[in-house]
């Protein structure tokens, strides 16, 4: 407990430091008449995959001088942000008519690239003294025309920037395409292109403090926010009382269990057990496959920590619109402090069970969800580097992240190991186990493991239902998501309903005198992670937009990690609550 306080504060004050640190350097954004404010095109893309971008002027954009790369940050890094010197100048308080930003004389060659670029929907971002912007690189005439062949392509040369200060800051910029000043790409032939900007400056009283206030009410606004949090309301008391029922049913079954057994004892010593009771020689019998289930409930553990630490870091504001990197930052410092975690849950428990290879259970713990995560990155970036894509990770950002899986996370994993081991704590079990097992009767087919998965997922994927076509829309698409209040209390509606929901198929189970009741409460109560995954698909073809190998890819690799990561949570979240509940029902009754 000691040992998860100390990594609780010291995540929290490496974070805390970086937004600090972060928010102080953009307090001293103040501008003199005529300075330089810094503008950074940052990437391109179709507008409808939004794993799929690429650097500027990878399209052939002139420039008006030689570029400059920003230095980036891992998170900014991890999120495929790759800041160039803008070949637009926007001064401070210096208002400009019709600048010519550079010519370009394009070839044929060129000319086809940004005319394939249109057609798909092509949109650019760039980043004002850390404000974002967006636009349309182009647009498709397709009015009257029913034959693709005779759609007219058109690239916008000229940007309208409209910037609102207040008094030596910048408070809010935003950038239109002039819908007339076009050139036409319909035909492959060369083209003169003189890119041009207009620049106007407008005073406001919005104080600096509250710039970033735009994006969020964007994504908020009183009517939508009316409808999802009545929608959120809906949900939860529907999964609340159902889950309330449940537990009625439950309870007095067992207060009715309670009360027979204790009447048999007393009336007939030699009369039969029945029912959990009958088993109780077997429920506490050490599962197969123990050191897999240690290191399951060690990785699951592991991430539940890091997803509430994640909660805390957005309620208390750090992941604000826009700050770029931070929730990519903020995963992999804080997965990799709580390495320590994972190696003492897992080595303890394993020990517990009378393990003796605590080294291998060790190895397995630390690869069980870094495996499977290793592997499909590798995939998606070698992808990535072939599309010559932002997605694609330089070399010297992977090496900085192996350096912290070596020389933070793998020594914090064995020293975690080495506490549990030596914690010499016993697996308290109320009932002694026999020497052999009792057969397990012939269940029903609902009663078998798949079937149970089925019915343990579903309550709990029903209460996070709505709230997931929120976080897709915001992750894989270009909406805002910083309602956190609404996704923590969903979170840990999750949490309830799964913990629950396993317990009551495990006491379902032990009345059935199954007594292999330990693996199948991880995999029930991890099976949510199943059915996200299924949403997922339902998300792709019939929600979104996205297409393409790259897109595709991205998608369900990541997806998948994502939901087995949640598997693993959960899983564990439902293995402790049942070993919680069967440790308390045997307790509560006299076993010979």
């Amino acid at each position: 407990m000691e040992m998860k306080l100390v990594l609780c504060l010291v995540v929290s004050i490496l974070i805390l430091c970086n937004v600090t640190r972060v928010r102080s350097d953009a307090s001293n954004n103040r501008y003199k008449v005529g300075d330089d404010v810094p503008l950074y095109v940052n990437k391109v893309g179709p507008f409808h995959n939004p794993s799929e971008t690429y650097r500027y002027f990878d399209l052939p954009f002139c420039s008006s001088g030689p570029t400059k790369d920003k230095k980036e940050a891992l998170g900014e890094l991890l999120n495929g942000d790759r800041l160039v010197t803008a070949p637009y100048k926007l001064d401070f308080l210096n208002d400009k008519d019709s600048e010519i930003a550079c010519k370009k004389r394009l070839t044929k060659e060129q000319v086809a690239q940004f005319r394939e670029a249109v057609s798909k929907d092509y949109y650019f971002q760039m980043y004002y003294d850390d404000l974002p912007i967006w636009g349309f690189i182009g647009k498709v005439e397709k009015e009257g025309k029913n034959d693709p062949s005779e759609y007219k392509y058109y690239l916008f040369k000229h940007l309208h920037f409209t910037i609102f200060y207040n008094k030596d800051r910048v408070i809010e910029i935003a950038a239109l395409s002039d819908q007339k000043n076009v050139v036409e790409l319909t035909e492959n032939k060369e083209v003169n292109v003189e890119f041009m900007y207009s620049v106007k400056w407008k005073e406001t009283e919005i104080p600096y403090e509250n710039r970033m206030e735009k994006y969020s009410h964007s994504s908020s606004l009183p009517h939508h926010l009316e409808i999802h949090w009545f929608s959120i309301i809906n949900s939860c008391v529907t999964v609340l009382l159902l889950t309330g029922f449940l537990a009625t049913i439950l309870m007095r079954v067992l207060k009715n269990d309670f009360v027979k057994y204790a009447h048999d004892e007393e009336s007939a010593e030699d009369q039969e057990e029945t029912g959990w009771k009958y088993i109780h020689g077997d429920v506490f019998r050490y599962p197969k496959y123990k050191s897999v289930l240690a290191a399951a409930v060690g990785s699951g553990t592991q991430l539940f920590t890091l997803t509430t630490f994640i909660f805390l870091l957005a309620l208390v504001g750090v992941f604000y619109p826009y700050n770029r990197g931070a929730l990519f930052t903020a995963l992999v410092v804080i997965y990799a402090l709580t390495a320590g975690i994972a190696g003492y849950t897992a080595a303890s428990f394993f020990c517990q069970l009378e393990g003796t290879n605590w080294v291998r259970n060790l190895l397995l713990t630390g690869g069980l969800f870094c495996g499977p995560l290793l592997l499909t990155f590798s995939f998606l970036n070698t992808v990535a580097i072939t599309y010559s894509a932002t997605a694609a990770l330089p070399f010297g950002t992977i090496v900085v992240i192996f350096l912290i899986w070596a020389l933070v996370t793998t020594p914090l994993l064995v020293l975690g190991g080495i506490a549990g081991k030596n914690s010499k704590a016993e697996f308290q079990a109320p009932c002694r186990t026999t020497k052999y097992p009792r057969e397990i009767p012939l269940l029903p087919w609902y009663r078998k493991t798949l079937p149970q998965m089925a019915m343990a997922g579903f309550l709990p994927f029903s209460a996070i239902y709505i709230e997931l076509y929120y976080i897709f829309a915001s992750v894989w698409g270009h909406r805002i998501y910083t309602i956190y209040s609404i996704l923590f209390i969903v979170f840990i509606i999750l949490l309830i309903v799964t913990a629950f929901i396993t317990v009551a198929l495990t006491y379902f189970q032990l009345a059935a005198e199954d007594h292999e009741w330990w693996w199948r409460s991880f995999l029930c109560g991890g099976s949510t992670g199943l059915f996200i995954y299924g949403y997922c698909l339902y998300y792709y073809f019939a929600r979104s937009d996205m297409s393409g190998f790259m897109q595709t890819s991205f998608f369900f690799g990541y997806m998948a990690c994502v939901c087995y990561g949640f598997f693993l949570m959960l899983g564990s979240i439902g293995f402790r609550a049942s070993l919680f509940f069967v440790r308390h029902i045997y307790r509560s009754i006299k076993c010979e």
